[in-house]
């Protein structure tokens, strides 16, 4: 998938987050949104992803075959961020059975599989509601990163994780998102050293 900003731009009430913003991002390639704590990273990526509708210019995801609309683009897109809540009641075997229902899995990958890479296997019975913090971050970058999707958004993916969770994360980017196109949100060059292109949000201020 191809994600096109044309002229792009944000505002709330009179101030303007981000503004004429052209760029392309190409899948299998991978981008850091680098800026200042609350320059507006997270707003530039949930607006690339369709969450967030523009205040001006335009956004286009295109697909293999043809464009793809903003209802549509999502099917194609997975994120994971700390403002994300997980299904507390659940237990991470149901919570990514129920995700499952919306995004399938990689090819050839299970959710027990899922469960032993991210560490999770001795409390996979509890309800995540019992979870650390470090531990929740876990189950939310494994429903983002095993979804077959050809996107993959990540906004400050190491909240909360400790050194092991750090080296978790960036082992399963290098394994299984070599061929997705991924866009970090992130001033931390443990979550962004990966990627091939920079865009510096203060480049788009008015």
């Amino acid at each position: 998938m191809k994600i096109s900003l044309t002229s792009a731009g944000k505002r709330y009430n009179r101030d303007w987050i981000f503004r004429n913003c052209s760029y392309q991002f190409i899948t299998g390639n991978s981008y850091a949104i680098t800026g200042p704590n609350g320059s507006g990273k997270s707003t530039l990526l949930q607006s690339i992803g369709g969450a967030i509708a523009l205040s001006e210019g335009q956004v286009h995801w295109h697909s293999a075959t043809n464009n793809t609309t903003a209802e549509i683009a999502h099917t194609q897109i997975a994120i994971a961020a700390p403002y994300l809540e997980v299904i507390e009641e659940m237990t991470v075997t149901e919570f990514l059975q129920f995700h499952q229902q919306f995004k399938p899995l990689l090819s050839g990958i299970t959710i027990p599989f899922i469960i032993d890479k991210i560490g999770l296997a001795s409390a996979s019975e509890k309800q995540i509601r019992y979870y650390s913090s470090g531990m929740k971050q876990r189950v939310k970058l494994a429903q983002a990163i095993f979804s077959e999707v050809p996107v993959l958004l990540l906004d400050e993916p190491c909240t909360n994780l400790d050194a092991a969770g750090i080296e978790l994360y960036q082992r399963l980017v290098n394994e299984y998102c070599q061929q997705k196109l991924v866009i970090v949100s992130s001033n931390d060059i443990a979550e962004y050293g990966f990627c091939t292109h920079q865009v510096k949000i203060t480049d788009y201020k008015s």
